[in-house]
């Protein structure tokens, strides 16, 4: 793109949002959990639905390749970057209301914030979300759970675009939950409100549920260190951690991406790990581990970038 064509390109996201919700060429290491990645051409932070569907359309339009971001928990990014642009869903994205027993959420929020409000309002449904990474959005496009519940159990509605910049709105039913996959996945649209309904408990114990989980998740994770969480999907009949650690590579690194000693389904950067460290260490891991028991490991952390 031209100087000239930037110009204008920029001059119609100011026209959508302000000043101060754009970044450009900004180092996306800043911006994932693993702290690796180089600059993205532009970054937006939008604040609303309309926002985000003008920016999309915007990009479509103009022909910028788009990746929408949450809070980069489970992504690696390049060492050259994203040639174009990154609308990041998150601070800027994640207003919290409670209304009774109904809560509403932007997808920005993280799971975190939004079991720590659910808390606070004597809510319960949530507590195994507390400590997992990430943002509301992307638990509900992947239904994300653990410690025996997942979203599917508490969300009752979802505001959605998708990657043309259309708005739509499905009630649970239209949402198609099973393991780790909603409906989303499939028509590839991106959660931006959730509804969700939660049940009235005890403050005390459902904060002391939270505390347990919490504790469990610390001393079976690396979670001292940046890393995207676990690597590689779990294979049928199989564990990874366990197929990895059987297969002798706890603790082997390449350059400052390391297989965690704690739970060697997660790969660590114990410095300053490139992308091409972590990307030579995940492919030398799925080689070992299908010579030795010809299990072939997917990786499950998602890659963009030059």
């Amino acid at each position: 793109m031209s100087a000239t064509e930037n110009q204008l390109f920029i001059s119609k996201v100011y026209d959508i949002i302000s000043e101060d919700q754009v970044l450009c060429d900004e180092p996306l290491k800043e911006y994932t959990s693993f702290k690796i990645g180089g600059p993205a051409d532009y970054l937006f932070f939008p604040k609303t639905n309309e926002e985000v569907s003008r920016l999309i359309k915007l990009c479509r339009e103009e022909k910028i390749p788009l990746f929408i971001l949450g809070n980069g928990s489970n992504l690696l990014v390049t060492d050259e970057g994203f040639r174009g642009a990154i609308i990041q869903l998150y601070r800027s994205f994640n207003r919290i209301s409670i209304d009774h027993n109904q809560m509403t959420a932007q997808a920005g929020a993280l799971l975190s914030q939004v079991a720590s409000a659910a808390a606070r309002a004597s809510l319960s449904g949530l507590e195994f979300a507390s400590g997992i990474p990430g943002t509301l959005g992307g638990a509900v496009f992947m239904n994300a759970g653990a410690y025996g519940g997942e979203m599917e159990q508490v969300v009752r509605r979802v505001t959605a675009v998708d990657l043309e910049g259309n708005l739509y709105e499905f009630t649970h039913d239209k949402l198609d939950f099973s393991y780790r996959h909603s409906m989303l996945q499939v028509q590839r649209m991106v959660a931006l409100d959730i509804v969700m309904e939660l049940q009235e408990g005890d403050q005390t114990e459902i904060r002391r549920v939270m505390f347990e989980l919490n504790k469990r998740r610390k001393e079976k994770q690396p979670l001292e260190y940046p890393s995207a969480g676990s690597t590689f999907k779990r294979p049928h009949g199989y564990y990874a951690g366990k197929l990895i650690m059987d297969s002798g590579l706890a603790g082997y690194r390449v350059g400052d991406a390391m297989v965690s000693e704690k739970h060697c389904g997660f790969i660590i950067n114990v410095g300053a790990a490139t992308c091409s460290d972590v990307l030579k260490l995940i492919d030398h891991i799925q080689k070992v581990v299908y010579d030795k028991y010809q299990v072939k490991l997917e990786r499950e952390v998602k890659v963009i970038g030059e």
